[in-house]
């Protein structure tokens, strides 16, 4: 067996499990789960037509690098949503079965020539981001994202010896769990050092159509705006299970330098992983639309807006820049809060230190809880007028 596997830290779900083995939850309410992010709006029935005359793609064995209508739809709804002069679906363009199982495979396809190499995570993070480093023998290197800095990554305060070792740097854009947006002030930035010190950027995008104001900055726009068009050590990570409420679909797409494409299509070739043709036919319509995807944004909008009524006088939480996850701060111990909701309220949370790592004695997700407004606008609104009525509880005890 690889005995890198014995590095892998329990997903935050499992820890999740464990905390909770010998608690119940109140019987005399209902569950409510706010912690994992899997949206449970209503599929696009466009989507699930399209799906359902497609199904005698079953008999065929799909392309790895997609069929060229698919990578065209992509292509051509990148173009228009980032502002590109141009994106070629032949060579910038590769489909992906999520963005899940792909963060993983271009971390093994990019890590391996530099000695002592580093692969580079905002800390908290998307656990997958570590687990593909750690299994590529890389050393993980964490940034903090936390509230001394506005949930932003202080990116100037990385040594030079960081980004020399760096073969692969994770941004999350918009962040999971905070929300915020990465600057075209910081790509410029991140464009130079990667550049000077030839490791790539990955970004991944899968919440950037959930937004409330102005579009989220995407790094090929960045790669545009700062005069990178061939968008040299960069890739950008898409997805349809948040944009478009599809996360059984799997379906996404990653873009960029042509050149590490070539060498990730090759892998992937090997590893397997062809997206069905019936996907994909779905993933065309899926792209070529943008109706639903704003019908999307505005029941987001309304749920954070009432949500947001009822939490913020009772606790440190503001509005995303994006994504769907509200980040609080909390008085007391992220556990301890969890556990406690759990028992007297039947709200399920997740713990923000289980998203993040201790360093330097400081993990910058402790004191925080992940809360996810995926589900109905009713349940999201009765989730937090449980939990406004256990702080206030517990407040005046």
């Amino acid at each position: 067996m690889n005995p890198l596997i014995n590095s892998l830290h329990p997903y935050p779900f499992q820890k999740l499990a464990d905390l909770l083995q010998d608690i119940t939850p109140n019987p005399d309410l209902p569950l409510i789960k706010l912690t994992i992010g899997e949206p449970q709006h209503e599929a696009p029935k466009i989507v699930l037509e399209t799906l359902k005359n497609a199904l005698d793609g079953v008999s065929k064995y799909p392309l790895t690098k997609g069929e060229t209508a698919l990578r065209e739809a992509i292509a051509n709804w990148a173009i228009k949503r980032f502002n590109l002069p141009n994106l070629n679906a032949d060579s910038q363009v590769l489909p992906v079965t999520g963005t899940r199982e792909a963060l993983f495979a271009i971390t093994q396809t990019l890590v391996g020539e530099k000695k002592n190499s580093l692969v580079v995570s905002p800390n908290p993070f998307y656990q997958i981001y570590e687990g593909a480093g750690l299994l590529a023998g890389a050393e993980l290197h964490y940034l903090p994202c936390d509230d001394q800095n506005q949930y932003q990554v202080d990116y100037r305060a990385v040594s030079e010896d960081v980004w020399e070792r760096c073969e692969l740097l994770f941004v999350c854009s918009p962040n999971n769990p905070a929300g915020s947006i990465t600057t075209l002030e910081d790509y410029k930035f991140l464009l130079e050092k990667a550049q000077l010190h030839n490791f790539v950027i990955v970004a991944d995008e899968c919440y950037s159509e959930i937004y409330f104001n102005e579009k989220p900055l995407g790094l090929l726009d960045a790669c545009v705006q700062l005069g990178n068009t061939e968008f040299k050590n960069c890739l950008i990570f898409q997805s349809l299970s948040k944009r478009s409420n599809l996360p059984g679909l799997r379906s996404g797409f990653v873009a960029g330098d042509a050149e590490l494409l070539k060498k990730f299509l090759l892998y992937r070739t090997y590893h397997g992983c062809a997206m069905p043709l019936h996907h994909q036919e779905a993933s065309i319509t899926a792209w070529n639309d943008e109706e639903h995807v704003a019908l999307n944004r505005d029941i987001y909008q309304r749920k954070f807006d009432q949500v947001l009524e009822i939490l913020s006088p009772v606790m440190s939480v503001s509005k995303p820049e994006a994504g769907f996850y509200l980040w609080p701060k909390l008085d007391i111990d992220d556990e301890t809060f969890c556990t406690a909701l759990y028992q007297e309220e039947s709200v399920l949370v997740l713990p923000g230190s289980y998203l993040g790592r201790e360093v330097d004695q400081h993990n910058p997700g402790k004191n925080h809880v992940r809360m996810a407004l995926v589900a109905e606008e009713s349940e999201c609104v009765e989730a937090a007028r449980r939990i406004a009525r256990f702080i206030t509880k517990h407040k005046t005890l």
